[in-house]
């Protein structure tokens, strides 16, 4: 859910089952990381609709940060999709890319390596203060 427009973090549940030693870290991550690649894959498939939907007083991204995410896009093209995890500026930047027609093997790809090197960060981060 965190990586929808439903502002649900996943990080805390992530460590905490981390911490606990609740499962296999390499699975935890694995399970983290394409649930929050899957989740943002539906801001792309929204975007892809955007200008059909952008004016609805129920569209969660404002005119400004789906600007703002654009202009990001035209400064560092696809590669700004590595920082898709960032809370603010991750949604409409998958936004962004499914408005701009970004293929989806490219957003998969690079949404998923963004998001798998924040949780790797996390997963050493939690081994390095559990021991």
């Amino acid at each position: 859910m965190a990586a929808t427009l439903i502002p649900i973090p996943s990080e805390p549940a992530f460590i905490a089952l981390l911490a606990t030693n609740t499962g296999s870290p390499a699975m935890l991550m694995l399970v983290a990381t394409v649930g929050n690649t899957v989740g943002a894959l539906i801001n792309f498939v929204l975007g892809r609709w955007i200008e059909h939907y952008r004016d609805r007083p129920w569209f969660p991204v404002t005119q400004e940060r789906y600007e703002k995410a654009c202009e990001q896009f035209g400064r560092y093209g696809i590669w700004a999709l590595l920082l898709s995890w960032i809370p603010v500026i991750g949604d409409p930047l998958t936004i962004a890319a499914g408005a701009l027609r970004v293929s989806w093997t490219r957003f998969l790809l690079l949404t998923g390596l963004g998001k798998a090197i924040r949780y790797g960060a996390l997963l050493v981060g939690v081994a390095l203060w559990a021991n």
